[in-house]
């Protein structure tokens, strides 16, 4: 094992990064962001400048850079870099708060219209999800709806003070479901979806034009990665998404569906179910036409997925 990294300080941080060939043209305002940010977080946004090894990539089939920079790179680039990301990061909370207030409540009503505490009552949810049990781990002996409960029970715990949970909680010992997703978070909204029963499924599927409830299901969970990565912080412009979706029917072959700029269009298929009349596409198109710095091919809106003349795609219309 080699040892850890020695620690700097930020003038020494600094320093290092101009030796090793980053341009910086404002010592006071770099030194701020480094302060505020943190190098290692800033390495993520300055990786794509630094200097391919050839050879070590052809070795390894894969690329591999050295620690100097490309001629040319300026410390200003990353952090407009890393503004265009956190103000990707907000557009899509943005969009993703309507989403999930839309689903919850969806649910919520087809649900509760069969019983007010479905959520907890396995003969309204698909037999795999209640019957079915875990052989391994740490969930062993547990079904998908039992661990779903557990987790539903944590954060009702936690909101126990709110007073809607406390008053339903005194009154009746539990939350009808149209008031128990008021507790949800994106994470459980996914799994309940995905555990309700394929009739079910298919109905909500079918207002916002995905194929069948289990292509639904699995947007949600793609939707709630995008959500944990700009919730938490993480940068969102180019990470690899880890949950991903199938192309609808009709979609550009083109698009990766493992870049974000894929899920940004579900996002804006969604979003003209929830709120016609939302800029938010608008919003979108303007950062990315206005927003990403402009370095001469160093950094690339390819590398976030996009494919050339989205714009005039009828979903961005």
């Amino acid at each position: 094992m080699k040892p850890l990294k020695p620690w700097r300080s930020f003038s020494d941080q600094l320093q290092q990064l101009q030796a090793r060939g980053l341009h910086v043209g404002d010592h006071a305002a770099a030194l701020d962001y480094l302060e505020r940010l943190g190098y290692y977080r800033l390495s993520g946004y300055w990786y794509p400048l630094r200097v391919i090894d050839r050879v070590a990539s052809q070795a390894q089939g894969k690329a591999v850079r050295l620690e100097t920079f490309v001629t040319g790179s300026r410390f200003e680039d990353v952090v407009r870099l890393y503004v265009f990301d956190k103000k990707l990061r907000l557009l899509a909370l943005d969009a993703l708060e309507r989403i999930e207030m839309a689903v919850r409540v969806d649910v919520a009503h087809l649900l509760g219209k069969r019983d007010a505490r479905a959520h907890e009552n396995p003969a309204y949810l698909h037999g795999n999800f209640t019957k079915k049990f875990f052989a391994n781990g740490p969930n062993k002996g547990k079904t998908e709806h039992q661990v779903w409960l557990e987790k539903y029970r944590a954060l009702l715990h936690r909101a126990r003070n709110e007073p809607f949970v406390a008053h339903h909680m005194q009154q009746y010992g539990g939350l009808p479901i149209w008031a128990a997703i008021e507790v949800w978070d994106f994470g459980l909204l996914s799994k309940l979806f995905a555990g309700m029963q394929h009739a079910d499924q298919q109905t909500i599927a079918a207002l916002y034009g995905a194929a069948s409830g289990r292509a639904f299901a699995q947007w949600l969970r793609s939707l709630n990665f995008i959500r944990n990565v700009s919730a938490h912080h993480s940068r969102l412009w180019n990470i690899n998404v880890l949950e991903v979706s199938a192309l609808p029917s009709g979609w550009s072959p083109q698009i990766n569906n493992k870049r974000p700029f894929f899920y940004c269009c579900l996002m804006q298929q969604l979003l003209r179910v929830i709120c016609p009349n939302s800029s938010w596409g608008q919003r979108f198109n303007t950062l990315l036409a206005s927003e990403f710095p402009a370095t001469g091919g160093q950094f690339e809106l390819t590398e976030f997925g996009v494919v050339p003349g989205w714009e005039g795609w009828a979903l961005w219309a």
